[in-house]
């Protein structure tokens, strides 16, 4: 799909269709008033006629409105100044998108020449149109004998004053790239655990970096990792035939040879059954999203790179798959990390944990400047949070700070729960250094309290996506989520955020 920024008069310009903002009470936007000029008051007629009074996301499509050039006409409801919010954004978006695929509409000009959303930023209003433009369009078909049909949408323009067309360019961009790695996250989530492995997850990375200059990958065998020393992760796999792989992704944006690296931590449970410590049977196909940590960081790597930000960025999957097999971790079970601490295993469903805590050791040897792990770590998280922010915890404030405000940024929210030391008491154990379970009471803060004993090296944040990863229901799917916050995180951490001065000429982005 191209994309495209525009200026010029509005009634002069050709598409099949063309998107305009109502504001509320039947208020006609800049964009709209100047169709209505070029068609003889026919907008205010309908308007006045009170076919659409401009409330949050209500539509009315319009064919051969005279005097332009458009074959038709999509008046959007944008509601009151006071409903301006990303929440009500996103529905206009989606009713916009719902009415591009019904008419099977080729191109689409976008004109909403009024903030939507609260902030006046026409570069972020921009990106996220794009970003969920894109993800209203995603449909998954890899394990389906009758593919999905054709999308029809190939082209996607934004008309933006002139003063705003660099911003503009430049959200299309990042947009753009911010959505193809949500598409490869999404992908990869919603594939089954007979195909999505750790080897397949290990060849996608190697694919990845096959594609995209500036990235290497490599990967760690069980051997390699024994060697290591890496008993916590391998102990997890044991119980499964499929062999466990720890999968190092390297970026290097940086001309500065000595420029520290952002690390990105992923958990790759391609599929969790709880291991001897069994799960009910009821949904536990959505234990195939057991990954989308993983995922994350694979989508992330890819936006990255497409984005070509001057940093240095490593992604690390810890891959395995947690079965019942006859050498499976049982519950009593103790462990050696890497680190040389030792885990009495209470739960072998905590096994997310157990993958994690050797990655975030290796992670060390890359003397991170920071280091993120992301993973669908606790259902506590969940109860606590719901579908709409993931569980943020941190040894170090600015980092902290950093993610949340990238997650409001981007639209991908996350909130901060506390890391007191007070929570480590739950996690002791008489047969081990520590615990991998912390009781029934705070079980993402004693999650995180568990990762911690293994970053106190480096600034360390740790995202529980367990909430916001997956959809269930009729909606069953994987949702590429954290992939937004962590790419603006790390944009932010590039000093590339748009500022006035765009970092390529991107007039017409392809996704």
């Amino acid at each position: 799909m191209d994309f495209e920024i525009l200026s010029g008069a509005i009634e002069g310009l050709e598409t099949e269709l063309l998107v305009v903002g109502i504001e509320a009470g039947g208020v006609l936007t800049p964009a709209a008033r100047n169709l209505d000029t070029a068609s003889g008051g026919y907008l205010s007629d309908i308007v006045g006629s009170g076919d659409i009074r401009g409330a949050v996301a209500e539509s009315l499509l319009l064919h051969h409105v005279p005097g332009v050039r458009a074959r038709r006409v999509l008046l959007l409801g944008l509601g009151q100044d006071c409903e301006r919010n990303d929440r009500n954004y996103r529905k206009q978006v989606r009713a916009a998108f719902d009415a591009i695929r019904k008419i099977r509409a080729r191109d689409v000009l976008f004109a909403l020449d009024v903030p939507c959303i609260a902030a006046t930023d026409m570069y972020r209003q921009s990106r996220l149109l794009i970003e969920w433009g894109c993800a209203e369009l995603y449909r998954y078909d890899q394990t389906k004998s009758g593919k999905a049909e054709p999308q029809a949408l190939a082209q996607v323009r934004i008309l933006l004053p002139e003063n705003a067309a660099e911003a503009g360019r430049q959200a299309l961009a990042d947009g753009a790239a911010i959505a193809n790695g949500v598409a490869l996250a999404r992908d990869l989530g919603n594939l089954p655990g007979n195909v999505c492995t750790p080897s397949y997850l290990a060849e996608q990375a190697v694919r990845l970096a096959q594609e995209c200059d500036r990235v290497s990958t490599s990967v760690l065998d069980e051997r390699d990792m024994a060697a290591l020393g890496m008993g916590s992760l391998l102990a997890v796999g044991n119980g499964s035939d499929q062999p466990s792989k720890l999968i190092v992704i390297q970026y290097n944006g940086s001309d500065d040879p000595d420029a520290q690296p952002h690390v990105l931590v992923g958990k790759g449970i391609t599929f969790d059954t709880g291991g001897i410590s069994l799960k009910p049977g009821a949904a536990m196909d959505e234990m195939k999203f057991d990954m989308c940590g993983a995922a994350s960081v694979l989508g992330t790597l890819n936006a990255v790179a497409e984005m070509a930000l001057p940093i240095n960025v490593v992604g690390i999957v810890a891959a395995a798959e947690n079965m019942p097999g006859s050498r499976a971790l049982k519950p009593g079970d103790v462990v050696t990390t890497l680190s040389g601490q030792t885990v009495e295993v209470l739960n072998t469903d905590a096994e997310g944990r157990l993958v994690l805590c050797d990655a975030l050791t290796y992670a060390g040897r890359f003397k991170p400047k920071t280091v993120v792990d992301i993973a669908t770590l606790t259902g506590a998280c969940s109860i606590a949070l719901g579908s709409h922010a993931c569980g943020l915890l941190a040894n170090d404030d600015a980092l902290a700070g950093d993610l949340l405000s990238a997650g409001s940024f981007a639209a991908d929210r996350a909130w901060r729960l506390p890391l007191w030391d007070e929570y480590q008491e739950q996690l002791d154990s008489n047969f081990a250094d520590i615990a991998n379970l912390g009781g029934p009471a705070a079980g993402t803060i004693t999650a995180a309290c568990f990762l911690s004993r293994f970053a106190g090296a480096f600034r360390w944040a740790h995202l529980d996506i367990a909430g916001v990863a997956r959809n269930s229901g009729k909606e069953k799917g994987a949702t590429g989520r954290c992939v937004p916050l962590l790419s603006q995180y790390l944009l932010e951490q590039a000093a590339t955020r748009f500022d006035g001065a765009p970092r390529d000429d991107a007039s017409a982005v392809t996704i």
